[in-house]
């Protein structure tokens, strides 16, 4: 994902500096005023491939980051804001969700395809979460009424609308050398909410515990 990718690469990040450092060592140049482009190293007129300075024994580093007081010193959150259009059957109560869209701010995105695919999947999760998904506890036994996916409902093809994603352009360059920050939380944080607000917009009824079932609904309706 994209936090574990962001944390992971800082390591990958500080060992590939230390490599970098140690190849223009043992150049005889300085790291800081050296360019690594296309297999060498390049300093003023003088330049050295990268083969023949690693040789046939290769040069190994290892180096690591640790974040030490950072989440105490800076805001780690990231940003982010859910639309939902739905439609209330005005005699049964039931609900069905059109369009489903969200912007958000998240760092760099490391891989804009998977981090939407992210994304609407937490989006659909909040949709379940607004809409279905509950546990039925027999508190007499501790029993689980509902215990597989033909009584605990869960969103299907037909129960998911088009859902649109935006990336805000951004870097956070506090959070990690790739200033990248993660999306998993971004897209179900907030979705549920949405629908419910809709649903509110839609036919007056404010209902304030999930899921929004059409019972809780119709009893309202005017």
């Amino acid at each position: 994902g994209q936090w574990g990718g962001n944390s992971s690469t800082a390591g990958v990040y500080a060992a590939c500096m230390k490599l970098r450092e140690a190849i223009a060592r043992k150049a005889g140049l300085m790291a800081g005023d050296a360019r690594f482009d296309e297999g060498q190293i390049i300093s003023g007129s003088r330049s050295f491939t990268l083969a023949e300075l690693a040789g046939r024994q290769g040069i190994t580093v290892e180096d690591g980051i640790e974040f030490g007081d950072l989440t105490k010193t800076y805001a780690q959150a990231t940003f982010g804001a859910h639309f939902a259009e739905v439609g209330v059957d005005a005699a049964t109560g039931e609900v069905r969700v059109r369009r489903m869209s969200g912007a958000f701010a998240a760092g760099r995105i490391l891989n804009p395809k998977t981090a939407r695919s992210q994304v609407i999947g937490a989006m659909t999760m909040g949709l379940g979460a607004a809409l279905m998904e509950e546990l039925v506890v027999d508190t007499r036994y501790g029993y689980f009424v509902n215990h597989d996916l033909a009584e605990y409902h869960v969103p299907v093809h037909a129960d998911v609308p088009k859902q649109d994603v935006f990336f805000l352009d951004e870097v956070d360059d506090k959070s990690s050398p790739m200033k990248a920050k993660g999306v998993g939380e971004l897209g179900l944080c907030g979705s549920a909410a949405a629908i419910a607000n809709a649903v509110y917009n839609a036919c007056g009824v404010r209902v304030r515990d999930y899921p929004l079932t059409l019972d809780k609904i119709i009893r309202s309706l005017a």
